[in-house]
């Protein structure tokens, strides 16, 4: 069925479904508990063999192969994704989770200007409208909690948000060859740092059983199996689609967070989730009515031929 879908919608799946996945990310940490550091180091241990058992499953003996495909882009990829994982945890760290929020939803902006600058790539009149709308909307969701901040909190949040879009673009670079592998590479990387600063600070934990019971849940099931997801993107989208569909995991998390700790969004949050899931769902509906148009245009000059 997944094959039967045309290119672009199978790029929609993937990254819609990856961004649903890892939605309840936010909760989950809320429920864990830990100091960042240690969330950090058990995040990227599980992360990395949950992203190993994948490759296992999906490539079996050529699992080796795959990782050489990726080459030196694939270790830049790990790099960047590291650096938005850093940057996400460290800004909500030393800045409102308001603000890490409303700097992130500007990561499809960047994608789109990185893309246009470096890759040439032009989007149409209705992908920026959509991403300014959206992120209207997600300033809505997010205003209740933003402020002034800390200048350092919100410069993690930026770097965040800025090596997640030029993870994306760069993923462009290289056409048919899915960077997810090296998700593996990035979950050592974060997790031998966090090591480092938990050990200066008076070494690392084994978590209580409820909060291992959680970690598990989500570093070695749904963080994996949604970033794979979410990292073969590229694959069929501009890098700034793929930033775009991502704003689905802050609209849902909002909600996953209202329903599980009773933590009741404002209703402006509430018109700023309906904007957001209302454009990205008109602009799919617009753009499957689009590609319907086109292959019936080709299919009727394929008759006349």
């Amino acid at each position: 069925m997944f094959h039967s879908l045309s290119h672009r919608q199978q790029g929609l799946l993937l990254t819609g479904g990856g961004a649903l996945i890892i939605s309840p990310d936010a909760l989950l940490i809320k429920l864990i508990g830990l100091p960042d550091s240690e969330i950090l180091v058990w995040r990227g241990l599980l992360t990395a063999l949950g992203f190993v058992i994948i490759m296992l499953a999906r490539h079996g003996a050529g699992t080796f192969a795959a990782y050489r495909r990726c080459g030196w882009t694939g270790i830049s990829v790990a790099l960047l994704f590291s650096f938005s994982t850093f940057g996400f945890v460290l800004g909500n760290q030393y800045t409102k989770g308001g603000n890490v929020l409303m700097i992130l939803a500007g990561a499809p902006l960047i994608a789109a200007l990185l893309s246009r600058l470096f890759l040439g790539e032009r989007l149409p009149q209705r992908t920026w409208l959509a991403i300014w709308l959206c992120l209207l909307g997600t300033s809505l969701i997010v205003l209740d909690d933003a402020g002034a901040g800390s200048w350092i909190g919100n410069g993690f949040a930026l770097l965040a948000a800025t090596a997640l879009a030029a993870n994306f673009t760069l993923c462009r670079t290289r056409p048919g060859v899915d960077m997810s592998p090296m998700l593996t590479l990035s979950g050592l990387i974060v997790a031998a740092t966090a090591a480092l600063f938990g050990l200066a600070g008076g070494g690392i934990a084994l978590p209580p059983a409820d909060s291992l019971l959680l970690l598990v849940l989500l570093c070695l099931v749904l963080l994996p199996l949604g970033f794979t997801l979410i990292q073969r993107g590229p694959l069929y989208l501009p890098a700034a689609e793929v930033g775009l569909l991502m704003l689905l995991e802050v609209v849902v998390g909002t909600l996953w967070v209202w329903w599980v700790l009773d933590e009741r969004p404002a209703p402006v949050a509430l018109a700023g989730g309906a904007l957001v899931l209302g454009t990205l769902l008109a602009k799919g509906l617009y753009e499957r009515r689009l590609e319907r148009r086109l292959r019936r245009r080709g299919a009727a000059k394929r008759e006349l031929c």
